[in-house]
């Protein structure tokens, strides 16, 4: 009689030692991991804050800004799978610092951009550059995290997106109004100078700060570690152990994760190029301002992401967390183009835009990583990552073009609301038993 209290007392100290190393283990990589996303999305993004002047003192059409905010997607796009083979067989540790450090000297060297040639090759090299990044954080959080406390963990980390927003908008538009001229630099020259330092200084901190998985991170007790590790083996039996690059590249699976992806990347990154250009739109003047005011969808993404995020792992259910905000998403889109004139419309509509396609990159990740594990997760995060990554290619060179031949950005934004709903339709067309872990 008394063994199964006794058991049950085991089992209970064992979950709390387990949740004990679980803690140990966010506020040790995760706030730092955030802290790397968030220097990389404010170099990836700030060509949109830059577009306020840097399209007037070059002469650049609203197409070429497009198309060379998308060109960024082309180098991304051929080095990324390879990227995240070499960082899974090197470590995160170096991989991860050697891609911070080159998009941060690559970053720099915008202040030299006069020519729309120049623009694309330099967009091209920061996409080569930082390759990898991304979808190599996503693969080792697979290290540390089983599928089922996956969701809420990227949820946090992907939280820096919309905190680069938060605060590197007002500061890219404090950096432009305050510094424009001196030293004989434009406003946007120093913005790209300036913001490119971080990267470089945290890169450098990574080789002393993180660790390349369970094994080697000496601040876990070894007890610690053995509960870690059967927690990521558990988890492991239950995923996909192909890794060829022929298993990967011909699963229809994979294939599919990468349209589902490449619908909310549409949306995501229409919304980071062109939100400035949008507020602007609406009548606000002054860099600042427009960078203070553009915080605010941000804000909303904050919450909104680690709500559902939260929701999602607690439930144990991916597919319509993931497809309710996409849809809120395209109604935020459809809302703001159509009180294009009208700010507090306007804002209103683009948070609860940026809500919706904010919260879908966590919650999506959610899907791929329930069944691919090991090698083969290394492969095929960063196939679904390259090719859905694309979509920051079509997407602000697609509303650039239409905004030139129709002087406005509705139709652009109309496109980005149909594909996140086909997106979200996709998502409830995939198989509940194989996401919901």
């Amino acid at each position: 009689m008394s063994a199964v209290p006794s058991s049950l007392a085991a089992a209970a100290a064992t979950s709390d030692d387990t949740e004990r190393a679980y803690a140990k283990v966010f506020w040790r990589i995760v706030p730092f991991l955030m802290l790397c996303y968030v220097v990389a999305y404010l170099d990836r993004v700030n060509v949109g804050f830059a577009k306020l002047q840097m399209s007037q003192d070059l002469a650049f059409s609203e197409t070429v800004y497009g198309l060379g905010a998308g060109i960024f997607f082309l180098g991304y796009f051929l080095f990324e799978v390879p990227s995240n083979m070499l960082l899974h067989r090197i470590g995160a540790r170096v991989w991860i610092a050697r891609i911070m450090i080159t998009w941060g000297l690559v970053s720099a060297a915008f202040v030299f951009v006069k020519t729309p040639t120049m623009f694309y090759v330099m967009r091209f090299l920061l996409g080569l550059a930082e390759a990898g990044f991304y979808p190599g954080i996503i693969l080792y959080l697979t290290y540390w995290y089983p599928a089922h406390r996956r969701a809420k963990i990227i949820a946090v980390f992907m939280s820096a997106i919309p905190v680069a927003g938060i605060f590197g908008n007002p500061l890219s538009g404090w950096i432009m109004d305050g510094f424009a001229g001196n030293g004989g630099l434009a406003g946007w020259q120093w913005m790209f100078l300036i913001e490119a330092v971080p990267a470089i200084v945290v890169g450098a901190l990574v080789i002393a700060c993180l660790n390349n998985g369970i094994r080697d991170a000496k601040w876990l007790s070894d007890d610690e570690k053995r509960l870690l590790e059967a927690e990521i083996r558990v988890d492991h039996r239950d995923t996909q152990s192909q890794s060829s690059l022929r298993a990967i590249f011909g699963s229809p699976r994979v294939w599919g994760m990468c349209f589902i992806y490449f619908a909310f990347v549409m949306g995501q990154y229409g919304l980071t190029f062109w939100l400035p250009t949008l507020i602007k739109a609406t009548g606000v003047k002054g860099n600042l301002n427009i960078g203070l005011i553009s915080a605010i969808p941000f804000v909303c993404a904050v919450i909104a992401m680690n709500l559902l995020g939260r929701s999602a792992d607690a439930r144990r259910e991916r597919r319509w967390h993931l497809a309710v905000p996409a849809v809120l998403g395209a109604i935020g889109f459809v809302v703001a183009t159509s009180f294009a004139d009208n700010t507090v419309v306007s804002v209103i509509a683009l948070s609860l835009a940026a809500a919706g396609v904010l919260s879908c990159a966590p919650l999506f990740w959610s899907l791929p990583t329930a069944f691919l594990s090991g090698a083969a997760a290394a492969v095929g995060i960063a196939m679904i990552n390259s090719v859905g990554n694309l979509a920051g290619f079509v997407s602000p060179y697609l509303v650039g073009y239409l905004k030139d031949l129709t002087h406005s950005t509705q139709s652009g934004l109309y496109v980005l609301a149909a594909m996140l709903v086909l997106g979200a339709i996709a998502v409830l067309r995939t198989p509940a038993q194989l996401v919901n872990r």
